[in-house]
């Protein structure tokens, strides 16, 4: 392992290490990659869909720590939250460019790790990186943008949801924030979920033809259910027994002495999907990993507990809260 630092290589150095290893992603829709201003593609989005377009920027000190995520793991989970955006909206990735402000300290083996992450997530997941940008900075920051195509009668906005709808969520909740608070407080225990998150690309494709509206799990359950009524203008209810906590999550609430709900309502960076059906459809998807955890409602947001009782619906992370 080279400890040599990323001034020494230089920007240019740096870059052409990055472009020998994106040149595995070259495609016959690549007309150019890196080495101009702007990556040029040949579109194959006809008439019958739409091209997805989307972006995430992870920040050290907010959606990492070096002390405890490898160059690797950081540089997977910047695809995976972008991917997890293109699942939500029912489609499917295409092309990602990077860009990373690089500090001082970091080496050229950091370097390489890094982006050997995002290498492996997005062949998992069928992406091509196609270029990007690198700069240097006080904190090590890591933005992708992707582009991603979805057929018409699969896009599924948040705005698409009727009242009457069942709200389902994927698999289980609040795993992300129970390995964070872990790591934060020492312990060892359930944190491969937040050191290497996973998204739901196939699931998403799975189900868009059959659900309205739909979301992934960034900020926690309460944010996302809230972003689906704003944009639907309608009201959500959430049975709290509904919600599904994994066992090995509310062991860890038991560990810290802390409550699991909370991690899984305001937590966030679970990357599964919420989403809205009609009930009548929700028998072609039972086969599924999915929980009916509440309906759309004319009015109002709700979280009702075990006996009936209504409380207002809130939490969800905020950044700048």
């Amino acid at each position: 392992m080279t400890t040599k630092k990323l001034s020494e290589l230089g920007e240019f150095g740096l870059i052409d290490k990055i472009a020998d290893m994106l040149r595995t992603f070259e495609s016959d829709e690549l007309t150019k990659g890196i080495g101009d201003d702007c990556a040029v593609l040949k579109s194959s989005c006809k008439d019958e869909g739409y091209l997805l377009l989307t972006t995430d920027m992870l920040v050290e000190g907010d959606h990492f720590d070096r002390s405890w995520q490898s160059p690797r793991q950081i540089g997977w989970k910047s695809i995976i939250a972008n991917i997890s955006d293109i699942a939500a909206m029912g489609g499917l990735p295409k092309w990602g460019l990077i860009s990373i402000a690089f500090p001082d300290y970091i080496t050229e083996s950091f370097a390489d790790e890094l982006f050997e992450g995002m290498v492996s997530s997005s062949q998992k997941y069928g992406l091509d990186l196609v270029g990007g940008d690198t700069t240097h900075g006080d904190d090590l920051v890591v933005n992708v943008a992707l582009i991603g195509e979805v057929e018409k009668e699969f896009l599924s906005l948040r705005g698409d949801a009727k009242e009457g709808d069942l709200i389902c969520v994927s698999g289980d909740l609040g795993k992300s924030w129970a390995g964070l608070e872990l790591l934060r407080a020492g312990e060892e225990g359930y944190t491969d979920y937040y050191l290497s998150p996973d998204c739901r690309l196939e699931l998403g494709r799975d189900i868009a033809k059959h659900v309205n509206g739909m979301i992934d799990v960034s900020d926690g359950l309460a944010s996302e259910v809230t972003h689906i009524s704003e944009e639907s203008g309608l009201g959500a209810e959430v049975y709290k027994q509904k919600v599904p906590i994994s066992e090995r999550t509310k062991r860890t609430g038991e560990i810290l002495d802390k409550d699991p709900m909370w991690w899984a309502l305001s937590g966030g960076e679970d990357f599964e999907l919420v989403f809205t059906i009609p009930p009548e459809k929700l028998e072609m998807i039972n086969d599924k990993d999915i929980s009916v955890v509440g309906k759309m409602i004319d009015e109002g947001l709700y979280l009702i507990n075990e006996e009936g009782q209504k409380e207002k619906l809130e939490g969800g992370y905020n950044h700048f809260g």
